[in-house]
């Protein structure tokens, strides 16, 4: 049976299972290459997704999560690092081309690989690196946020911090204006709560209002077994008035119109019965607030798939904020033919989806339009159609390869297997994705879906 992949940006065809065996990829190696200041590391698999550019981003591999600014007709991008503390900031002004600019070194004992930005203000949170990843050191972080001012982009200057609790914060957002919303471990509370940030004023950053599920205050009675936690990112409605977000054990709209008081509009519990695995079991909530629907998912925590419930990724009627309703779940990835593992939990590590493209506040980020683009973990970046969002249907994905001389860590990164971690598309289409072992990938969409500006 003949088979095509897009292999090193050109199509293999191949006759046997074993198409990424050592003949056919010594064969891929003869072929041309575009003009990179990179080289793309060999074995990468995909369909329906054009390779475009690669950086190994000096050295400082594993890069998180991303955003992106466009100035003086130059795009960068910037990224937190998970095992390194610091940031790096990417020239991808020409995709194909992309230009190393500088590593941001962040203060040792952290984690640094949350990261938001809108126009010349950027917030990268920090937390206490418990796992060791950044050199054992696992000092609570002096600023659970760090605020920056990027007027100059390649030069960002630190102009404040602010506390907040020991354990730093999460998955931060800023939309820009007055707030940011952060998902914060505060003294007195159980997990991470949404802290909503007044930053007018970014030289003295000052907390505005908070909320809390019921339980997670010390003294409080907890509601029932689940542990509830506050991921992060919230998302903001365009008039201001309302943030969605995944807040476990449930999807979440609050009524923000008064910021010192927040006020719960609806929830959709889906803890149980999808995983319970604190915060990460609502990990991400992504809104199309033009369709008035929301993409949502949950986050694998340990690898292989025998010790957790199925994870879901799944569509949400939001029309009614006081009755969100569950519509569709998304199919689950399958392997490419020839694969040496049967699905993706054989092939080992964590599978099931991770991070959806974000930042959707920024011009300079695409909106989702009829598009989910998942970081889906060991199997890569995968592509969705959702015009139908009775129907989630798959039209093409990206698989890094592994890497056999990858840094060994600890902690939730343990696993030798490459994955995917996070997704950015800008408004020019290009794709952005981070993993755990390289660098950053530039892709574009050929399939039939492309998104809308």
């Amino acid at each position: 049976m003949m088979r095509s992949f897009r292999v090193f940006g050109r199509k293999v065809t191949s006759l046997s299972r074993g198409f990424l065996g050592s003949a056919v990829l010594g064969a891929v190696a003869l072929l041309a290459q575009p003009a990179l200041s990179d080289e793309a590391p060999r074995g990468w698999q995909a369909s329906n997704i054009e390779f475009v550019g690669f950086s190994g981003l000096g050295g400082h591999s594993a890069a998180f999560k991303l955003s992106i600014k466009q100035a003086n007709d130059r795009w960068y991008l910037y990224m937190g690092h998970s095992f390194e503390p610091g940031w790096s900031i990417l020239d991808v002004t020409d995709p194909k081309n992309p230009k190393y600019v500088k590593f941001i070194a962040g203060p040792q004992g952290t984690i640094t690989s949350q990261i938001t930005l809108h126009d010349n203000l950027m917030l990268t949170g920090l937390g206490p690196d418990e796992a060791g990843a950044s050199g054992g050191n696992t000092k609570a972080a002096e600023a659970a946020v760090l605020l920056w001012d990027i007027s100059d982009p390649v030069n960002p200057k630190q102009i404040s911090g602010w506390k907040g609790g020991p354990r730093g914060t999460h998955r931060n957002s800023y939309p820009g204006g007055k707030y940011a919303y952060l998902s914060a471990n505060m003294p007195g509370y159980r997990g991470r709560i949404l802290v909503i940030l007044d930053v007018s004023d970014p030289r003295s950053p000052k907390e505005a209002g908070r909320w809390w599920m019921p339980g997670q205050k010390e003294g409080e009675t907890a509601l029932g077994k689940i542990s509830p936690g506050f991921h992060g990112p919230a998302n903001i409605s365009p008039d201001g008035k309302m943030a969605t977000m995944g807040y476990a054990p449930a999807i979440i709209n609050l009524d923000i119109s008064d910021v010192e008081h927040p006020k719960l509009i609806g929830q959709l519990t889906m803890t149980p019965p999808f995983p319970d695995v604190g915060a990460q079991s609502e990990h991400t909530v992504l809104p199309l607030w033009d369709r008035q629907i929301l993409y949502a998912s949950s986050e694998a925590s340990a690898s292989g798939c025998d010790t957790e419930p199925v994870h879901y990724a799944a569509l949400i009627d939001n029309k009614d904020p006081s009755k969100p309703r569950l519509i569709s779940q998304f199919p689950v990835p399958r392997p490419p033919q020839g694969a040496p593992y049967r699905d993706f939990c054989d092939k080992g590590g964590r599978f099931g989806p991770h991070n959806v493209s974000q930042e959707i506040h920024s011009a300079d980020v695409r909106k989702p339009g009829n598009m989910i683009y998942i970081a889906y973990f060991n199997a890569g970046l995968r592509a969705f159609d959702i015009s139908d969002p009775h129907l989630p249907t798959e039209t093409g994905w990206f698989i890094p390869p592994e890497r056999p001389d990858a840094p060994k860590f600890s902690g939730p990164h343990e696993s030798p297997i490459n994955w995917t971690e996070d997704v950015l598309v800008d408004s020019r289409g290009y794709i952005y994705m981070t993993d755990d072992k390289w660098g950053v990938w530039i892709l574009k969409d050929s399939g039939a879906g492309s998104g809308s500006k």
